[in-house]
Protein backbone atom coordinates (compact mmCIF):
# COMPACT_ATOMS: atom_id res chain seq x y z
CA UNK A 1 0.00 0.00 0.00
CA UNK A 2 1.32 3.44 -0.99
CA UNK A 3 0.32 6.62 0.82
CA UNK A 4 -0.38 9.86 -1.13
CA UNK A 5 3.07 11.10 -0.07
CA UNK A 6 4.59 8.31 -2.11
CA UNK A 7 6.17 6.70 0.96
CA UNK A 8 5.54 3.03 1.61
CA UNK A 9 4.04 2.19 5.00
CA UNK A 10 5.30 -0.64 7.19
CA UNK A 11 3.53 -2.66 9.83
CA UNK A 12 3.85 -1.43 13.38
CA UNK A 13 6.90 -2.93 15.06
CA UNK A 14 6.37 -6.02 17.15
CA UNK A 15 8.27 -5.14 20.31
CA UNK A 16 8.34 -8.71 21.57
CA UNK A 17 9.83 -9.87 18.27
CA UNK A 18 12.39 -7.05 18.36
CA UNK A 19 13.46 -8.04 21.86
CA UNK A 20 13.85 -11.64 20.77
CA UNK A 21 15.97 -10.68 17.77
CA UNK A 22 18.16 -8.37 19.86
CA UNK A 23 18.65 -11.04 22.48
CA UNK A 24 19.71 -13.54 19.81
CA UNK A 25 22.12 -11.03 18.29
CA UNK A 26 23.58 -10.23 21.69
CA UNK A 27 24.01 -13.91 22.45
CA UNK A 28 25.73 -14.41 19.14
CA UNK A 29 28.14 -11.57 19.78
CA UNK A 30 29.04 -12.57 23.31
CA UNK A 31 29.41 -16.23 22.47
CA UNK A 32 31.86 -15.34 19.70
CA UNK A 33 34.44 -14.52 22.37
CA UNK A 34 35.74 -16.92 24.97
CA UNK A 35 34.75 -16.27 28.54
CA UNK A 36 38.09 -16.20 30.37
CA UNK A 37 37.53 -17.62 33.84
CA UNK A 38 40.12 -15.53 35.66
CA UNK A 39 39.41 -11.80 35.91
CA UNK A 40 41.54 -8.67 36.05
CA UNK A 41 42.74 -7.87 39.55
CA UNK A 42 42.66 -11.48 40.74
CA UNK A 43 45.68 -13.30 42.15
CA UNK A 44 47.02 -16.52 40.65
CA UNK A 45 49.49 -18.54 42.71
CA UNK A 46 51.79 -21.08 41.07
CA UNK A 47 52.75 -23.83 43.53
CA UNK A 48 55.44 -26.20 42.33
CA UNK A 49 59.06 -27.27 42.11
CA UNK A 50 62.05 -26.08 40.06
CA UNK A 51 60.05 -26.13 36.83
CA UNK A 52 57.71 -23.57 38.39
CA UNK A 53 60.56 -21.67 40.04
CA UNK A 54 62.21 -21.25 36.65
CA UNK A 55 58.81 -20.55 35.15
CA UNK A 56 58.70 -17.40 37.26
CA UNK A 57 62.42 -16.63 37.29
CA UNK A 58 63.02 -16.50 33.53
CA UNK A 59 61.35 -14.00 31.16
CA UNK A 60 60.09 -16.83 28.97
CA UNK A 61 59.11 -19.14 31.82
CA UNK A 62 55.62 -20.59 31.73
CA UNK A 63 54.41 -18.58 34.73
CA UNK A 64 55.39 -15.33 33.04
CA UNK A 65 53.95 -16.49 29.72
CA UNK A 66 50.55 -17.12 31.34
CA UNK A 67 50.52 -13.64 32.86
CA UNK A 68 51.75 -12.07 29.61
CA UNK A 69 49.10 -13.89 27.55
CA UNK A 70 46.29 -12.80 29.85
CA UNK A 71 47.48 -9.18 29.76
CA UNK A 72 47.62 -9.38 25.97
CA UNK A 73 43.93 -10.29 26.13
CA UNK A 74 43.14 -7.44 28.57
CA UNK A 75 43.14 -9.53 31.74
CA UNK A 76 45.75 -8.23 34.16
CA UNK A 77 46.41 -10.47 37.13
CA UNK A 78 48.78 -10.56 40.10
CA UNK A 79 51.18 -13.51 40.07
CA UNK A 80 52.35 -15.30 43.21
CA UNK A 81 55.41 -17.42 42.50
CA UNK A 82 55.58 -20.42 44.85
CA UNK A 83 57.99 -22.79 43.15
CA UNK A 84 60.98 -24.19 45.03
CA UNK A 85 63.60 -26.40 43.42
CA UNK A 86 63.55 -30.05 44.47
CA UNK A 87 60.27 -29.87 46.32
CA UNK A 88 57.88 -32.78 46.49
CA UNK A 89 54.24 -33.11 47.55
CA UNK A 90 54.99 -33.38 51.27
CA UNK A 91 57.06 -30.18 51.23
CA UNK A 92 54.48 -28.28 49.20
CA UNK A 93 51.80 -29.30 51.68
CA UNK A 94 53.97 -28.12 54.57
CA UNK A 95 54.43 -24.64 53.10
CA UNK A 96 51.01 -24.19 51.50
CA UNK A 97 49.73 -21.79 54.17
CA UNK A 98 52.86 -19.65 54.23
CA UNK A 99 53.63 -19.47 50.51
CA UNK A 100 50.12 -19.47 49.04
CA UNK A 101 47.09 -19.23 51.30
CA UNK A 102 48.44 -16.38 53.44
CA UNK A 103 48.59 -14.27 50.26
CA UNK A 104 44.87 -14.83 49.63
CA UNK A 105 44.86 -15.75 45.95
CA UNK A 106 41.64 -16.49 44.08
CA UNK A 107 43.42 -19.12 41.96
CA UNK A 108 46.25 -21.65 42.33
CA UNK A 109 47.96 -23.98 39.91
CA UNK A 110 49.56 -27.10 41.39
CA UNK A 111 52.49 -28.66 39.53
CA UNK A 112 53.75 -31.61 41.55
CA UNK A 113 54.87 -35.15 40.85
CA UNK A 114 58.13 -35.06 38.91
CA UNK A 115 60.34 -35.02 42.01
CA UNK A 116 58.08 -37.46 43.86
CA UNK A 117 59.01 -40.00 41.17
CA UNK A 118 62.39 -38.75 39.94
CA UNK A 119 64.00 -38.80 43.39
CA UNK A 120 63.58 -42.55 43.58
CA UNK A 121 64.10 -43.85 47.13
CA UNK A 122 64.00 -40.24 48.38
CA UNK A 123 60.77 -39.57 46.52
CA UNK A 124 57.18 -39.91 47.68
CA UNK A 125 55.33 -43.24 47.20
CA UNK A 126 52.07 -43.08 45.29
CA UNK A 127 49.75 -43.59 48.28
CA UNK A 128 51.48 -40.85 50.27
CA UNK A 129 51.43 -38.62 47.20
CA UNK A 130 47.67 -39.10 46.92
CA UNK A 131 47.18 -38.07 50.56
CA UNK A 132 49.43 -35.01 50.22
CA UNK A 133 47.85 -33.75 47.01
CA UNK A 134 44.32 -34.33 48.33
CA UNK A 135 45.16 -32.33 51.45
CA UNK A 136 46.60 -29.48 49.38
CA UNK A 137 43.46 -29.33 47.25
CA UNK A 138 41.08 -29.54 50.20
CA UNK A 139 42.91 -26.83 52.17
CA UNK A 140 43.01 -24.53 49.16
CA UNK A 141 39.33 -25.03 48.38
CA UNK A 142 38.44 -24.45 52.02
CA UNK A 143 40.13 -21.06 51.62
CA UNK A 144 37.96 -20.38 48.52
CA UNK A 145 40.87 -20.85 46.13
CA UNK A 146 40.08 -22.28 42.70
CA UNK A 147 42.57 -25.05 41.99
CA UNK A 148 44.03 -25.91 38.59
CA UNK A 149 45.75 -29.29 38.72
CA UNK A 150 48.58 -29.75 36.23
CA UNK A 151 49.48 -33.29 35.32
CA UNK A 152 53.22 -33.77 35.72
CA UNK A 153 55.36 -33.30 32.65
CA UNK A 154 57.89 -35.89 31.53
CA UNK A 155 61.14 -37.11 33.10
CA UNK A 156 63.18 -37.25 29.92
CA UNK A 157 61.60 -36.88 26.51
CA UNK A 158 61.05 -40.61 26.13
CA UNK A 159 57.71 -41.99 27.29
CA UNK A 160 59.11 -45.54 27.38
CA UNK A 161 61.64 -44.57 30.07
CA UNK A 162 60.94 -46.32 33.42
CA UNK A 163 60.51 -42.98 35.23
CA UNK A 164 57.78 -41.91 32.81
CA UNK A 165 56.10 -45.27 33.17
CA UNK A 166 56.23 -44.88 36.95
CA UNK A 167 54.70 -41.42 36.58
CA UNK A 168 51.57 -42.77 34.85
CA UNK A 169 49.55 -43.69 38.01
CA UNK A 170 50.49 -40.36 39.62
CA UNK A 171 48.95 -38.52 36.68
CA UNK A 172 45.96 -40.85 36.53
CA UNK A 173 45.30 -39.96 40.16
CA UNK A 174 45.41 -36.23 39.35
CA UNK A 175 42.84 -36.69 36.58
CA UNK A 176 40.57 -38.62 38.93
CA UNK A 177 41.00 -36.11 41.75
CA UNK A 178 40.17 -33.21 39.44
CA UNK A 179 36.80 -34.82 38.72
CA UNK A 180 36.10 -35.73 42.34
CA UNK A 181 37.02 -32.31 43.75
CA UNK A 182 35.71 -30.34 40.75
CA UNK A 183 39.11 -28.82 40.06
CA UNK A 184 40.25 -27.38 36.77
CA UNK A 185 42.68 -29.70 34.97
CA UNK A 186 45.45 -28.91 32.50
CA UNK A 187 46.68 -32.24 31.17
CA UNK A 188 50.24 -31.11 30.45
CA UNK A 189 51.63 -34.63 30.40
CA UNK A 190 49.37 -35.53 27.48
CA UNK A 191 50.25 -32.22 25.78
CA UNK A 192 53.96 -32.85 26.22
CA UNK A 193 53.80 -36.40 24.90
CA UNK A 194 51.97 -35.15 21.83
CA UNK A 195 54.47 -32.32 21.30
CA UNK A 196 57.42 -34.70 21.59
CA UNK A 197 55.86 -37.00 18.99
CA UNK A 198 55.27 -34.11 16.61
CA UNK A 199 58.82 -32.80 17.07
CA UNK A 200 60.14 -36.28 16.12
CA UNK A 201 63.68 -35.66 17.30
CA UNK A 202 64.68 -38.99 18.90
CA UNK A 203 67.75 -38.70 21.06
CA UNK A 204 67.41 -34.91 21.26
CA UNK A 205 65.36 -32.67 23.51
CA UNK A 206 62.67 -30.66 21.76
CA UNK A 207 60.92 -29.03 24.74
CA UNK A 208 63.45 -29.14 27.56
CA UNK A 209 67.07 -28.29 28.20
CA UNK A 210 67.87 -31.45 30.16
CA UNK A 211 64.84 -33.68 29.66
CA UNK A 212 62.98 -32.21 32.65
CA UNK A 213 63.39 -28.43 32.93
CA UNK A 214 61.67 -26.48 30.22
CA UNK A 215 63.27 -24.65 27.34
CA UNK A 216 61.15 -21.94 25.73
CA UNK A 217 59.12 -24.40 23.58
CA UNK A 218 58.27 -26.39 26.71
CA UNK A 219 57.29 -23.27 28.61
CA UNK A 220 55.01 -22.31 25.71
CA UNK A 221 53.47 -25.78 25.82
CA UNK A 222 52.80 -25.51 29.57
CA UNK A 223 51.42 -21.97 29.37
CA UNK A 224 49.16 -22.86 26.46
CA UNK A 225 47.68 -25.80 28.37
CA UNK A 226 46.93 -23.61 31.38
CA UNK A 227 45.47 -20.83 29.24
CA UNK A 228 43.14 -23.27 27.49
CA UNK A 229 41.95 -24.43 30.89
CA UNK A 230 41.28 -20.81 31.84
CA UNK A 231 39.04 -20.50 28.79
CA UNK A 232 41.08 -18.76 26.11
CA UNK A 233 39.89 -19.65 22.63
CA UNK A 234 42.02 -20.23 19.53
CA UNK A 235 41.97 -16.57 18.49
CA UNK A 236 43.00 -15.37 21.94
CA UNK A 237 45.72 -18.01 22.16
CA UNK A 238 47.05 -17.08 18.73
CA UNK A 239 47.19 -13.43 19.77
CA UNK A 240 49.09 -14.36 22.93
CA UNK A 241 51.49 -16.74 21.19
CA UNK A 242 52.34 -14.12 18.60
CA UNK A 243 53.05 -11.58 21.38
CA UNK A 244 55.35 -14.10 23.11
CA UNK A 245 57.74 -13.88 20.16
CA UNK A 246 58.67 -10.34 21.21
CA UNK A 247 59.61 -11.19 24.80
CA UNK A 248 63.36 -10.52 25.17
CA UNK A 249 65.91 -12.99 26.55
CA UNK A 250 63.99 -16.09 25.48
CA UNK A 251 66.70 -17.61 23.28
CA UNK A 252 69.97 -19.34 24.10
CA UNK A 253 71.95 -17.36 21.50
CA UNK A 254 75.19 -15.97 22.91
CA UNK A 255 77.43 -13.34 21.38
CA UNK A 256 81.18 -13.85 21.49
CA UNK A 257 82.58 -10.41 22.31
CA UNK A 258 86.22 -11.08 23.21
CA UNK A 259 88.24 -7.86 22.77
CA UNK A 260 91.95 -7.16 22.70
CA UNK A 261 93.33 -4.55 25.06
CA UNK A 262 93.63 -2.04 22.20
CA UNK A 263 90.04 -2.70 21.12
CA UNK A 264 88.88 -2.33 24.70
CA UNK A 265 90.65 1.01 25.02
CA UNK A 266 88.92 2.26 21.88
CA UNK A 267 85.58 0.93 23.13
CA UNK A 268 86.01 2.75 26.45
CA UNK A 269 86.94 5.95 24.64
CA UNK A 270 83.88 5.77 22.38
CA UNK A 271 81.61 4.92 25.31
CA UNK A 272 82.92 7.86 27.33
CA UNK A 273 82.28 10.20 24.40
CA UNK A 274 78.67 8.99 24.35
CA UNK A 275 78.39 9.28 28.13
CA UNK A 276 77.69 5.58 28.58
CA UNK A 277 79.46 2.37 29.58
CA UNK A 278 81.22 -0.08 27.24
CA UNK A 279 78.62 -2.75 28.01
CA UNK A 280 75.70 -0.41 27.31
CA UNK A 281 77.39 0.69 24.11
CA UNK A 282 77.66 -2.91 22.94
CA UNK A 283 74.03 -3.56 23.87
CA UNK A 284 72.86 -0.49 21.96
CA UNK A 285 74.83 -1.36 18.83
CA UNK A 286 73.73 -4.98 18.97
CA UNK A 287 70.09 -3.86 19.18
CA UNK A 288 70.60 -1.72 16.08
CA UNK A 289 71.86 -4.78 14.23
CA UNK A 290 68.82 -6.81 15.33
CA UNK A 291 66.47 -4.00 14.28
CA UNK A 292 68.10 -3.83 10.87
CA UNK A 293 67.64 -7.59 10.40
CA UNK A 294 63.92 -7.22 11.00
CA UNK A 295 63.52 -4.88 8.03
Amino acid sequence: MVEPSGLQTFPKPNHHLMKLILSLLTFGLTSAFADISIKSGEKLAFLGDSITQQGKGRPGGYVNLVSHALATNDVKIEVIGAGISGHKSNQMLARLDKDVLSKQPQWMTLSCGVNDVWHGANGVPLEDYKKNITSIVEKAQAANVKVILLTSTMIGEDQAHPNNQKLIPYNEFLRTLAKEKKCFLADLNADMQEAVKKANTPGKNALTGDGVHMAFPGDMMMATGILKTLGLDEKQLAKAQDAWLDIPATTSLKVDAAFSQREMQQLEKTAAARNTTPQNLINEEFKKVLDSLKK
